[in-house]
């Protein structure tokens, strides 16, 4: 359908617009691009704007947004209140429905997205850390917690674990958690939601970008500098590679930073990528907009452009005062923001001022900064938020540019030194009362974005007064931000700048500066290293930036440098449970259970209340083979806390193991009771029907298991075992293709496929399996068995004996438990 053409008044404005605003060259490039179809060599799929601050960079943004939707485009508009992919689409998303256009699944799943993303955190922490009803979850608890969001359902077979622990062992461990992450979610969608939320989103997305019915689609992504870090990598990836899917021709992106692309990543797409450099205004630029605000007087213009250098959100903060002779402009030392603040009303001067000093503004921040009569608040609310250095980002929120802020900031503090901090402090307690009605009711509070970003707020004021505690405990609360992911460190890091920067305390700048260089560089790790070598922390908050940092290690499969952490933390404070229960895992990790039960034992001296450690410690007992101290821990962890899933699970399966058929069953199925979706219980449980020859409820089981977790290679193995069992080779070698795919180094997954494969005359197929199967595990005697019969089948007489000799060696009595001796030479 043809688009309507514009009227004479609308075709007048837009030109008046073009003739004021300046960027003239880089408006008509990019209007010029929707007059090329994307096809056309000339066209081009990104913008990209850099210069250094007050240089109008969002300026131009907002220019060039009007230009997109001129020309029919569905347009939004985001910046760094957005602190990851998720966020930046639920922005869009936001913006695209109030121009007529829902999308409405990817609501639905970024919906979806922040309900289980905290539920999986607390998942993690019920299952890796302390109970919180007692104690509250620890710094520590919280980087298990995210680690193991991460990584659950993979289980760790890597480095120094591959060959230490069988599958079964292995899957327990990292199954406990996505047991838990099951029983919340009940479906498979959903916990991809939380483990990979861009690979499940960005298809979505695109999608519905696909369906929008608009002849073109514009984002606009600001302070890129900030941004960029975590939205360049997607944003390359969607837009250069098939992997979420097409992303429709007609979409252009448009976005500005500090500094050029990385050449590294963009240098060779110069055909589909117009820059856009920005210097200061030119003179007649600067004139123009000038012009077009009734200010004309030559001598008043000379001095706005001696004043401003250029700078055009300083241009447009003049011009929007209206000088008429250059004593209104100010004397020569002057600056721009100091003409504005000559503002006749001394009301809206003062609010001015006051609504500089925090680094973000809505309604009830304005009202707890602004002291004026409360029948002028809602009219001076609107003024500043019409004025050209104020900008509105994500959520309704307010912020000064940086260019006017700083100066007025400084101004204020000069001005006096005393009267700032008295008003920093009470902006602290504001947010501080804020934070704790936010907190109320929190198992912990460093989960809720909404508690978090008071507490930023707060401690930025209190950094800004220079309150002598306040840095130590920014540090500390670092340590705290880094066990809520990478994106509230970076956050917490860039409090750190900003405060310094505008209080001017350089120790303050300076921490935030190397923090944030840190995390750019390295990672939670690093940064966390530089806080622990400056030994800035008191033994305590070491301890646990310790925990945080070997958790980052053991996530990161760095298990030596894990352990030292761990080790560092016991020392620095040998009463912490917690630093015990760590290194407990690290060890279990390495195999090394009796070390894990030591410490264990030690965090249950400190503890003795804490069903969980016990539990713990009873399932590295029966890890061990230890099952008269396993059930004894277990039963002791059932007693404290007779609604624990995993000890009853971890005692069924013991019961099992010693042929205790009954009190296996009545163990699991009570884990069940309380767990319905605990995929380890089913798969053990599983077990036990195997054992009575109930192959009905075995497989079952073992399906309702694979409906929850597919990913599960034990599961898989499990099944194909059981479908073999039951004649039932072709889906046997189905499921266990599955499984080798998932894990190629499942040893007993080949031994298994290979005799469904034999059975089913793909004898060369099968050998192969046997052959993988007994080189991985030399002693396999199962696997040799089998594969002595099939040489046999093969004629391979001699292969036979050989392997016949073998199994008589490792085990005399396996040829009659595992074959018919008959068909053996």
């Amino acid at each position: 359908m043809a688009q309507p053409q514009p009227s004479m008044q609308e075709l007048i404005r837009q030109r008046g617009r073009a003739g004021f605003v300046g960027r003239s060259a880089e408006r008509a490039a990019f209007r010029a691009n929707f007059g090329t179809a994307p096809h056309d060599e000339r066209h081009r799929f990104r913008f990209h704007a850099h210069g250094n601050a007050g240089v109008g960079k969002t300026f131009l943004l907002g220019e060039l947004e009007q230009i997109a939707r001129e020309q029919g485009a569905l347009t939004a508009y985001v910046d760094d209140s957005a602190g990851s992919v998720p966020e930046v689409m639920a922005e869009v998303s936001r913006q695209f429905a109030a121009q007529g256009r829902r999308l409405k699944e990817l609501d639905r799943l970024l919906a979806a997205h922040r309900e289980h993303r905290h539920e999986a955190e607390l998942a993690a922490l019920a299952v890796l850390d302390t109970r919180p009803e007692e104690a509250g979850p620890s710094t520590g608890g919280r980087m298990v917690a995210r680690a193991g969001v991460v990584a659950a359902g993979m289980v760790p077979v890597v480095g120094p674990l591959a060959g230490m622990l069988d599958a079964e062992q292995l899957a327990h461990g990292a199954d406990r958690l996505r047991a838990s992450l099951i029983a919340r979610f009940r479906n498979h969608e959903d916990l991809r939601l939380v483990l990979a939320p861009e690979q499940v989103l960005t298809p979505v997305l695109l999608r519905e970008l696909a369906d929008a019915d608009a002849p073109w689609i514009a984002l606009f992504l600001d302070t890129y500098e900030r941004t960029g870090p975590y939205l360049d990598p997607w944003l390359h990836e969607t837009m250069t590679t098939d992997r979420h899917g097409g992303v429709p021709a007609t979409t252009v992106v448009t976005t500005a930073g500090r500094t050029p692309l990385d050449p590294a990543r963009w240098g060779g797409l110069a055909d589909f990528v117009a820059d856009f450099p920005l210097a200061p205004f030119t003179e007649p630029e600067a004139r123009g907009l000038l012009a077009a605000k009734g200010v004309t007087a030559e001598p008043v213009v000379e001095e706005v452009l001696r004043l401003t250098g250029g700078l055009p959100v300083l241009v447009s903060t003049l011009a929007e005062s209206r000088p008429t002779t250059p004593d209104d402009v100010g004397d020569p030392s002057a600056t721009a923001v100091d003409r504005f603040l000559k503002e006749e009303d001394p009301v809206r001067r003062a609010a001015a001022l006051d609504c500089a000093l925090p680094r973000w503004l809505d309604g009830d921040v304005f009202r707890a900064a602004v002291d004026c009569p409360p029948e002028q608040r809602e009219a001076l609310y609107a003024w500043l938020r019409a004025m050209p250095f104020v900008s509105e980002r994500g959520g309704g929120r307010l912020r000064y540019h940086d260019v006017v802020r700083a100066p007025m900031l400084r101004a204020e503090r000069r001005r006096a030194p005393r009267e700032w901090a008295q008003r920093q402090r009470r902006l602290a307690g504001t947010f501080r009362q804020w934070r704790e009605e936010a907190g109320r009711g929190l198992v912990d509070p460093w989960l809720d974005d909404t508690w978090r970003d008071l507490r930023q707020a707060e401690f930025y004021h209190l950094l800004c007064a220079g309150e002598r505690e306040a840095l130590p405990q920014a540090l500390r609360d670092f340590v705290h931000a880094c066990g809520a992911g990478e994106v509230m460190a970076v956050r917490w890091a860039r409090v750190l700048v900003d405060a310094g920067h505008d209080a001017e305390i350089q120790p303050v700048a300076e921490w935030g500066t190397d923090l944030t260089a840190a995390l750019d560089a390295e990672g939670i790790a690093a940064a966390l290293g530089l806080l622990l070598r400056r030994a800035v922390l008191d033994a305590p908050a070491q301890a646990r930036a310790r925990l945080v940092r070997g958790d980052e290690l053991r996530g990161e499969g760095a298990y030596a440098q894990a352990l030292t952490e761990y080790d560092q933390a016991v020392a620095l404070d040998p009463e912490l449970a917690l630093a015990y229960r760590h290194r407990s895992g690290i060890r279990g990790d390495l195999g090394d259970h009796d070390g894990a039960i030591a410490d264990l034992d030690r965090a249950v001296a400190l503890d003795p209340h804490n069903a969980w450690y016990v539990a713990l410690r009873g399932e590295h007992h029966r890890i061990a083979g230890r099952d008269a101290e396993a059930i004894r821990d277990l039963t002791e962890a059932v007693r404290l806390d007779p609604a624990s899933a995993f000890a009853w699970a971890s005692r069924g399966a013991t019961h099992e193991r010693a042929g205790e058929r009954d009190a296996a069953l009545a163990d699991l199925g009570r884990a069940l009771d309380l767990d319905p979706d605990y995929v380890w219980a089913l798969a053990r449980r599983a077990r036990v029907w195997r054992a009575l020859g109930d192959s009905r409820r075995q497989l079952a089981d073992l399906d309702r298991a694979l409906a929850l977790n597919p990913d599960w290679p034990w599961a898989r193995c499990e099944r194909g075992d059981a479908l073999r069992a039951a004649g039932r080779d072709e889906e046997a070698v189905a499921d266990l293709d599955v499984a080798l795919a998932l894990d190629p180094t499942y040893t007993s997954a080949y031994a298994s496929r290979g005799e469904s494969l034999a059975r089913l005359g793909r004898h060369a197929e099968a050998l192969a399996d046997l052959n993988r199967a007994v080189e991985m595990r030399p002693g396999y005697v199962w696997a040799l068995c089998r594969r002595a019969v099939l040489h046999t089948v093969l004629g391979g007489r001699e292969e036979a004996r050989a392997d016949v000799a073998r199994v008589r060696e490792l085990d005399p009595g396996a040829l009659e438990r595992f074959t018919d001796v008959s068909v053996l030479p």
